[in-house]
C-alpha cells in the first residue's frame, strides 16, 4: 500500500487534493510526523486515533484525528459556499486549503508524548515548540508550498499578528469552531462531576 493510501485511511480528504505531487508531499509529512512523534518513539495509527482532540478542554469524547477530518470538511464546505455566493471574486486555491487543513496540526504528534501510564501529555518537545512551528519545519523539509506552510504557521494564535491569506482565514475559523465547542463541552462535563 502506498504512503498516500495509508495516510488517506486517516484523512480521506487527502484524495481531494488534485495536484498529485502536493498529495504525495502531504502524505510524506504525515508519515514522518507519525514516525518521529511521541518523544521519538513514534505513534501507531490506533494510538493516534485515540489521542484527544485537545488537552485543554478536559475529559471530552472528541479525538484529534476526528478534529482534522472535521476541519478539512468544514473548509471544503466553506469554500463551496463562498464560491456559490461570490464566485471568483473570492479566489480560493482549494488544493492549498485542503493541504493546509490536513497539515495545520501535523506538529502535534511531536508536541504530544505519553507518560509512564500511557496517558497523552504535552512532552518536552511540546514545551519547547508549539505545533505550528514544528509543523512548518516538517512541511519545509518535504517541499510543501509556502502558501500551505502559511496556513500551518498562522492557524493558531501565532498568526494573530500577521495578515492571514484567504485559505488561512477559512481554516482558522473552522479550527476554532471545533476548539470552542470542545471547550464548551469540557465545561459542561466538569459541571456534571
Amino acid at each position: 500500500m502506498s504512503q498516500v493510501d495509508q495516510i488517506a485511511k486517516l484523512f480521506p480528504n487527502l484524495m481531494d487534493i488534485t495536484d498529485a505531487s502536493l498529495r504525495e508531499k502531504v502524505a510524506a509529512v504525515w508519515t514522518e510526523a507519525i514516525r518521529v512523534g511521541c518523544g521519538g518513539k513514534g505513534w501507531t495509527v490506533e494510538e493516534l486515533r485515540a489521542v484527544p482532540f485537545t488537552l485543554l478542554a478536559g475529559d471530552i469524547d472528541l479525538r484529534y484525528i476526528e478534529h482534522l477530518n472535521s476541519c478539512a470538511k468544514q473548509c471544503i464546505a466553506i469554500a463551496r459556499v463562498l464560491g456559490e455566493v461570490f464566485g471568483e471574486r473570492i479566489p480560493i486555491n482549494l488544493d492549498y486549503l485542503i493541504a493546509g487543513s490536513l497539515l495545520a496540526d501535523v506538529g502535534k504528534p511531536l508536541e504530544f508524548d505519553k507518560d509512564a501510564s500511557g496517558k497523552v501529555i504535552k512532552g518536552h518537545f511540546g514545551d519547547m515548540l508549539r505545533h505550528p512551528f514544528s509543523g512548518v519545519a516538517l512541511c519545509y523539509k518535504h517541499g510543501i508550498p509556502a502558501e500551505v506552510m502559511h496556513i500551518v504557521a498562522t492557524h493558531s494564535h501565532e498568526g494573530d499578528k500577521v495578515e492571514r491569506s484567504i485559505e488561512s482565514i477559512i481554516f482558522h475559523h473552522a479550527d476554532f469552531v471545533d476548539f470552542d465547542i470542545a471547550k464548551y463541552l469540557g465545561k459542561q462535563a466538569a459541571k456534571k462531576k
